[in-house]
């Protein structure tokens, strides 16, 4: 049996972790609004007609701030179409994913949804087809209290109080060929500078994320952040981070070592946005907004979802429901540890998206709502780990992979809060064959015990959570986690994820 050995000291801190690190993702894209989180007719809908059982989980699911309403749907999109009386906003092809908008969830209800779950507002603004002058129209809309034109009409349409939204995206994937809109770097990063500025103006103390490529393998990747950086570096506070991560030709070991792609992706991104402060001499740093992120299989929606034709613009056409397994969730949970192992720079994520589209919660129009296998290392991550990420120096044996050459079999993170004292402990076995025993130096947080402890696993990799057999997946109770004489052991199921929580 291979072992590993790591060391959790409090004094080894990589950064805060910070909430909004875990965010989330809606975008108008599918049954993601419509017989998502908003069902009038359902029998669990509340008076709004959202849906509370979807509500309950993702209250659960504990997200902090979501980005919202795109995507790719965002640079197609007039905001105006959203607000005011529902009767009189007007149904809109969306060319991003080819449906129809009805806009009958908009800015109003969807803040009022985010209410409901308790969750911040992420705004994104149209830097496809619209530019400067829609942005700070928006900007003074939600978030000026009154006296204009624009404030003045939100309290018309029943918020006297402004939205006051603390974080904004400056457009969406602008170096894609698929966005409505996209243009070279250098013509981006004028027109974000330019519109960073203007908002700035009106509301100073907002954030501005820019966009960076919009995956490591584009080949705009790394000069677009060194160009779009060199315009926007004084005007910005984070630039974003895309990535999506799928099993190809049956490769399950290199899909396991996704996260080691992810972690090369940001030490890229922030090597280049530094680069670019030093040469402008600037004491300034710019974060990371990792706000889209997620196990998707891209080639399916290509192959099978992708809606076509000019008389064909379905509402909530059934778009990107992928079904997750348990590898799936293993690799969910390893791509949260490279998160928080970046904890010092990756200020912001998003996991993309919440409900039915690529999504940790699922459900069926008049039906249920239930988790998927990737709900739960986000939901145990994001309550248990807590103050600073911490780096623990895995020993361990490798394993050879395709795609990504040597890779440890474990992969690991700890936090510590220093207020509470306690600890968490994120593992990851990718060995598809065999267990690993592990044992942790806990020597530094003194008389410590386990609290809890949470193994993802299944016989069956390709074990997923449906309509039919909601619970056929759920982390157990690992029995061989303990602590004694200052060293913590657990023992990791082949291809598993595992959280402890001591204290």
């Amino acid at each position: 049996m291979p072992s590993a050995r790591l060391l959790l000291d409090p004094r080894f801190t990589v950064g805060p972790v910070r909430r909004k690190l875990f965010g989330g993702f809606v975008e108008h894209l599918g049954r993601h609004i419509y017989d998502g989180i908003y069902e009038p007719g359902h029998p669990a809908a509340d008076a709004e007609g959202f849906r509370t059982d979807v509500i309950a989980l993702v209250r659960e699911l504990g997200v902090d701030t979501i980005r919202y309403p795109g995507g790719n749907f965002v640079s197609g999109f007039r905001w105006e179409d959203s607000v005011g009386p529902r009767e009189e906003r007007p149904r809109r092809v969306d060319l991003a994913w080819h449906s129809t908008e009805t806009n009958e969830i908009g800015l109003h209800e969807f803040a009022s949804w985010l209410d409901k779950v308790g969750s911040d507002l992420m705004l994104a603004v149209n830097l496809g087809t619209r530019g400067t002058q829609e942005a700070i129209d928006l900007l003074e809309y939600a978030n000026l209290r009154a006296g204009t034109a624009l404030s003045d009409q939100r309290a018309t349409h029943g918020r006297a109080e402004p939205f006051d939204v603390r974080m904004w995206c400056l457009g969406n994937e602008m170096d894609g060929s698929w966005q409505i809109g996209h243009r070279s770097a250098d013509d981006y990063g004028k027109l974000a500078s330019r519109t960073a500025k203007a908002m700035r103006q009106l509301d100073p103390g907002i954030q501005l994320v820019v966009c960076g490529s919009s995956s490591a393998h584009m080949p705009t990747f790394g000069e677009w952040e060194r160009v779009v950086l060199t315009h926007t570096y004084d005007d910005v506070d984070l630039i974003s981070c895309h990535a999506y991560y799928e099993e190809r030709g049956g490769d399950l070991a290199s899909f396991l070592a996704s996260s080691v792609d992810m972690d090369a992706f940001i030490d890229a991104v922030v090597a280049t946005a530094d680069h670019v402060g030093a040469v402008r001499g600037s004491k300034k740093r710019i974060d990371l907004s990792f706000d889209e992120w997620n196990v998707w299989y891209i080639d399916r929606f290509e192959g099978v979802d992708k809606i076509e034709g000019i008389d064909n613009w379905p509402v909530a056409p059934r778009l990107l429901e992928d079904v997750y397994s348990v590898a799936d969730a293993v690799v969910f949970g390893s791509l949260l540890i490279s998160l928080l192992k970046h904890a010092d720079r990756v200020a912001s994520a998003s996991l993309a998206q919440l409900v039915n589209v690529i999504a940790p919660i699922m459900t069926e129009p008049g039906g249920p709502a239930w988790r998927q296998t990737t709900f739960f290392p986000f939901s145990l991550t994001s309550r248990l780990a807590r103050g600073n990420a911490l780096r623990v120096g895995v020993e361990v044996p490798t394993y050879e992979t395709t795609a990504y050459g040597e890779v440890p079999l474990v992969d690991a993170v700890a936090t510590h809060d220093a207020d509470s004292g306690r600890s968490a402990v994120f593992l990851v076995n990718r060995s598809q064959t065999e267990e690993v025993t592990v044992t942790v130096d806990v020597s530094a947080l003194g008389e410590v015990g386990v609290l809890e402890s949470h193994t993802l696993h299944d016989d069956d990799t390709g074990a997923a959570n449906t309509l039919s057999d909601p619970e056929r997946v759920r982390p157990r109770e690992n029995a061989s986690a303990s602590v004694a004489a200052g060293t913590l052991t657990v023992t990791l199921p082949p291809v598993s994820w595992t959280a402890l929580a001591l204290g």
